[in-house]
């Protein structure tokens, strides 16, 4: 007498509805959802939604997507950087002595700047693995000495804590451009002579579009999150990154190469900070030592709404990027509901406790964890 076993009974079978249930950017997206319906209801008659209020907040999530992505995959790690948002203000700060004071060409001085920062994102990898202190007390330090470091070389090679003229050195260099240029202008210089979207009605700009291209900063975003996403969900070393972060010994027995992971992971958050520090440095022409100022801590909250696990071996690069666009709508929303842009502050620890206090509640429903 045969038996015929259709699926193996080893194996849990989990719902299509389970499944999705469990996905980290759940709350994001309820969130993003929120948060849109919110300023829809009490900002739906301001400019918040026009072509330049929609492009004005893109450009703020933006800068929060681009940190987000490298912190998501470094927390997935089981790991912590507190120093980004000093790098962010270094690495522009480097990159503007680089172009101004050295007389580099700002092709070269971002190429010196990117391997510079990435090294001092390698060290801090390496000091975690070497030394086994946590990577809170190991980036807090470099935190500090990055900051100090920013501040006393402005004031030492430019006698001010601001360093100006890169704008005049980057116009016309296109690597500068990919940093702090807009794409498709063309386009929308065409759809401003056909009346679809709005012109300037007087001064010299007159007939010139409001929105006359979107901002590098934002296409750097988005090709980011879709590629980190990619090798999170897609690839072998997104296996090994949520192995790393889950089981750390468990995966070293496996064959997985958890140290070279996780300094590889410094370095890939490292580098997004220093893509945003150098946007900026080229976007406003200057490079200033207090840039990047909490940073470091509004990316890791873009992170937790996202789903991400402080612990590690949980989390999304999807999910943290929707948790940096509720920052950008809500910081942008604030102000076009006369709101006091001071309590912005309030809604990140709200939602920060909020998002914790969810993802652990909604996991813990699903999964029957206690």
């Amino acid at each position: 007498m045969s038996t015929t076993i259709s699926a193996d009974e080893r194996v849990k079978q989990t719902s299509t509805l389970r499944r999705a249930l469990v996905r980290p950017e759940l709350g994001a997206m309820g969130g993003t959802v929120a948060v849109f319906a919110f300023f829809l209801i009490l900002a739906g008659n301001t400019q918040m939604f026009a072509l330049d209020g929609i492009m004005n907040w893109s450009t703020v999530s933006a800068q929060f997507v681009v940190l987000a992505v490298g912190v998501s995959l470094l927390m997935i790690t089981g790991e912590f950087d507190l120093s980004l948002g000093s790098m962010v203000g270094f690495s522009g700060m480097v990159f503007g002595l680089l172009v101004i004071y050295v007389g580099l060409p700002a092709w070269a001085a971002i190429g010196v700047t990117v391997l510079a920062c990435g090294l001092i994102g390698a060290i801090n990898g390496l000091l975690v693995i070497r030394t086994g202190l946590p990577s809170f007390i190991v980036t807090l330090a470099f935190m500090f000495i990055l900051r100090g470091v920013t501040i006393w070389s402005a004031i030492t090679f430019n006698r001010q804590p601001v360093v100006s003229g890169i704008a005049d050195i980057a116009a016309g260099d296109p690597i500068a451009w990919l940093f702090g240029g807009k794409a498709l202008g063309g386009l929308f210089s065409w759809l401003g002579q056909q009346g679809w979207i709005a012109t300037y009605t007087r001064g010299t700009r007159m007939g010139q579009p409001i929105v006359d291209g979107i901002p590098m900063l934002i296409i750097w975003a988005i090709v980011m999150v879709i590629v980190g996403q990619w090798v999170l969900t897609r690839t072998r070393f997104g296996n090994w990154i949520y192995a790393a972060g889950g089981d750390p010994q468990a995966a070293r027995y496996i064959g997985v190469p958890v140290a070279r992971v996780k300094v590889a992971m410094f370095i890939v958050a490292a580098l997004c900070a220093t893509l945003l520090g150098i946007s900026q440095a080229v976007e406003f022409g200057s490079a200033a030592s207090d840039r990047g100022m909490m940073k470091e801590f509004e990316a890791i909250i873009c992170v937790v709404i996202g789903g991400a696990l402080l612990t590690g071996g949980y989390g999304s690069v999807v999910g943290a990027a929707l948790g940096a666009v509720i920052f950008g709508v809500v910081q942008q929303g604030l102000f076009f509901t006369n709101v006091e842009s001071s309590l912005f502050r309030v809604f990140l620890g709200s939602i920060l406790l909020a998002a914790v206090i969810a993802n652990t509640y909604i996991r813990r429903a699903i999964t029957g964890e206690r």
